[in-house]
């Protein structure tokens, strides 16, 4: 078979679009006169001076009337270059570009052009392929091997066009290495469509209408041009081949950049650098990717990076996300990732979104099975820390963080906010409930103001609920206090010498109840294990119950409070009564995050219905329906706290005593966050070997400022000062 085939002398850029594949009537300029977007009488042929001086600058054409050109245009601008099939060159002066400290003249020097649109005011020097392209006005093209692009261009969607089997359909093998959760990527695919499609598998009416809604969302039709958005810069590039690229894009130095969408836009730019080679994808606006990054397979959501060597294959990266030197695999990661070391290692996992791996960290490298269909399911905030190696399958609670240590066997972690240990002396695993609210509560309020403040996105399509305490973590609290509690119970029967035999799960949290909220020392002596923790058969201990118990309460108590505040912030007239009717209610158990933004889970299999149903008919409808379950949040919150603030007090209706008291109770809570935002922060500046490299404490105060100083413990002092007045204003309502 003959791998390089010949064809006629002028067959060069002409008979792009198969002729089986061309509409009756149609030229095979059709669609690129749609995409082109300009009026076609703006071009004209050439005149015989025109042509005289362009031959004579060592320019050819395989047929000159195939050039077209704008009545502002100096052919002494174009050099050295060759010209097939139908070429259209816009504006051209005797002007200067300049992006940065790259100045160059406008013109089209030293290259090798067929069948493309240029635009006003463009350079493009030393291109030694440019094939197929549609170039925006004021665009620098310079130093570029390859630029072409194919009549069936998919530009990263998971798509086939006219006549293509399924077998070429490019998808994304998302939370699993076999296969078994892969969806098609397509441009404005977000966290939540992925997470939709990807996980309920089990629901085949849905698969069956999300492929369907995904291939006729774009063109099928063969014959659509690249094209580079206006005031583009690519530079010293290897070969780009059938990419689509937004205005105001940057690129410089990539090997390879092949079957992509990349979003931009003047007010959310996107930058490509050195030695990166992206294949099969979808770039978010306003992303960066720099320094010998590998994707491939891959969407990258709004205002996220790939740096320094990253590798990112078969895998979803959310808004607001940056990895750095790491190996990320099959994955599915909601918005606010951070990774940053080379040598860690993410496969075969849904991160739900704010969360952060160490150095060493090897999240679902060992499989516990005999295939590689095994998973890591990760809620918000997760954080495994230094050198911390996981098995398939695991599953973790919000906010758990992850001691060092290799951990033998799955685990399943109910308890949220937790600090797990690998405790290999003693051989058990320990689990201390509520650590971040008891021992590091800096981090935890900087949680929500961090994550707000690193939301560049201009593009908002994907909704995120930033908060740590929201309905999905607050039913994650009350689980894990029923299991505190039984837990509880069990222990205390087999300290006593009793046997849990023939208790029902009521009466072992009835027991435990009275042991966790009665006082501490009765539990001194208790040994608190939990249940189906691991698979293992090593003890997992519950390291200090009950003040974990406590600090949930408290957790429950402050989340309750601080939104029924908002409620009667949105409502200057409300009074305790008329709140309490209108959020009246039990409280939602359920609730489904997708991709960052929560919903009740009613409303998921609402949603799953309508879009099997045809109800919801395309993705932008879906988006509205996203968009319209956001605005009803806030309320569904409100009404979620206050029946979580009656059931954590056991009471069936909130009376003007009732209420008082929890306004009472909750500023204390926020004195106690202040405080501890402080305490937790300060414990860094006591620290005494963080001092010793330091002459004195003159020098380490120049250097790194004192804890006075801090910007974010200043902001929660004034926080605290503007929740004591504001619970003093709710009060007077009555």
């Amino acid at each position: 078979m003959d791998t390089v085939l010949i064809h006629p002398p002028l067959s060069i850029g002409k008979d792009f679009i198969p002729a089986e594949y061309l509409p009756a009537g149609e030229d095979e300029y059709y669609l690129r006169n749609i995409q082109c977007g300009k009026p076609l009488g703006q071009w004209r042929h050439l005149r015989a001076d025109e042509v005289e001086r362009l031959v004579k600058n060592n320019n050819t054409a395989a047929c000159w009337d195939d050039i077209l050109v704008t009545d502002q245009f100096e052919p002494g601008l174009i050099k050295n270059t060759e010209f097939f099939g139908l070429v259209r060159v816009g504006r051209l002066r005797p002007v200067v570009l300049q992006h940065h400290d790259l100045r160059l003249p406008a013109g089209i020097t030293n290259s090798f052009i067929v069948a493309c649109d240029i635009g006003d005011d463009v350079a493009i020097h030393n291109v030694r392929y440019l094939a197929h392209y549609l170039i925006g006005d004021r665009c620098m093209l310079v130093n570029i091997g390859e630029m072409h692009t194919t009549d069936h261009a998919k530009f990263g969607n998971g798509i086939l066009k006219d006549g293509e089997p399924e077998s070429v359909r490019v998808w994304l093998d998302l939370m699993n290495e076999s296969g078994a959760r892969r969806v098609m990527p397509f441009d404005g695919m977000i966290a939540a469509d992925a997470y939709l499609w990807a996980k309920y598998r089990d629901d085949r009416t849905l698969q069956t209408a999300l492929k369907e809604i995904t291939q006729r969302s774009f063109d099928s039709r063969r014959g659509y041009y690249g094209s580079i958005g206006a005031q583009c810069v690519i530079k010293n590039c290897g070969i780009l081949k059938d990419v689509k690229i937004g205005s105001h894009c940057y690129i410089k130095g990539a090997n390879k950049l092949k079957n992509l969408t990349i979003n931009s836009s003047e007010a959310e730019p996107s930058q490509i650098g050195e030695g990166v080679e992206l294949v099969n994808g979808i770039i978010g606006f306003g992303c960066h990717i720099f320094y010998g990054c590998k994707a491939v397979r891959f969407v990258l959501g709004n205002n996220s990076n790939l740096k320094y060597g990253a590798r990112l294959i078969n895998s979803f990266l959310g808004d607001n996300s940056t990895i750095s030197c790491c190996e990320v695999l099959n994955n599915l990661i909601f918005p606010g990732h951070e990774q940053h070391h080379n040598n860690s290692f993410l496969i075969a996992s849904v991160v739900l979104g704010q969360s952060n791996m160490a150095a060493g960290a090897t999240v679902g490298s060992n499989h516990n099975s005999r295939a590689n269909d095994n998973e890591v399911q990760a809620g918000r905030g997760f954080w495994p820390g230094l050198c911390t190696s996981i098995k398939h399958s695991s599953r973790f609670a919000s906010f758990t963080l992850l001691a060092k240590g290799d951990y033998p066997a799955e685990l399943d972690i109910p308890l949220p906010f937790s600090l797990l240990n690998n405790n290999v002396a003693k051989d058990q695993l320990e689990v201390m409930p509520a650590y971040w609210w008891r021992h590091n509560m800096f981090a935890l309020a900087r949680n929500a103001w961090k994550y707000l403040s690193r939301d560049k996105r201009i593009t908002k399509i994907q909704n995120i609920e930033f908060d740590a305490l929201a309905p999905d973590t607050v039913e994650e609290i009350f689980r894990a206090r029923e299991l505190l509690e039984i837990w509880t119970g069990k222990a205390h029967l087999r300290h006593s010498a009793g046997s849990a035999d023939g208790k029902s799960q009521e009466e072992l949290a009835r027991l435990g109840r009275d042991l966790l909220t009665g006082p501490q020392d009765r539990m001194n002596r208790l040994v608190v294990t939990g249940e189906n923790l691991e698979r293992s058969s090593r003890p997992a201990v519950i390291l200090k119950p009950h003040s974990g118990y406590q600090a949930y309460g408290e957790m429950l108590h402050y989340y309750a409070v601080k939104n029924l505040i908002a409620y009667f912030q949105a409502h200057p007239e409300a009074k305790l009564a008329s709140m309490v009717d209108d959020l009246r209610g039990a409280r939602e158990r359920n609730w489904v995050n997708l991709g960052g933004q929560l919903m009740p889970q009613a409303e998921v299999d609402r949603l799953r219905a309508d879009i099997g149903a045809g109800r919801l008919r395309s993705w932008e409808d879906i988006h509205r329906r996203y968009d319209q379950l956001w605005q009803e949040y806030p309320r569904q919150k409100q009404r979620h706290a206050l029946a979580t603030l009656c059931d954590l007090l056991a009471v069936r209706e909130l009376t003007q005593d009732v209420w008082a008291a929890a306004l009472n109770k909750a500023t204390e809570i926020q004195q106690y966050i202040c405080d501890q935002v402080y305490l937790s922060r300060k414990k860094d500046f006591d620290n005494p070997f963080r001092r010793a490299t330091f002459r004195n404490m003159e020098e380490m105060a120049a250097a790194i400022g004192k804890v006075e100083d801090n910007s974010f413990v200043q902001q929660v002092r004034k926080e605290t000062d503007e929740f004591k007045q504001t619970v003093a204003e709710i009060a007077r309502r009555g």
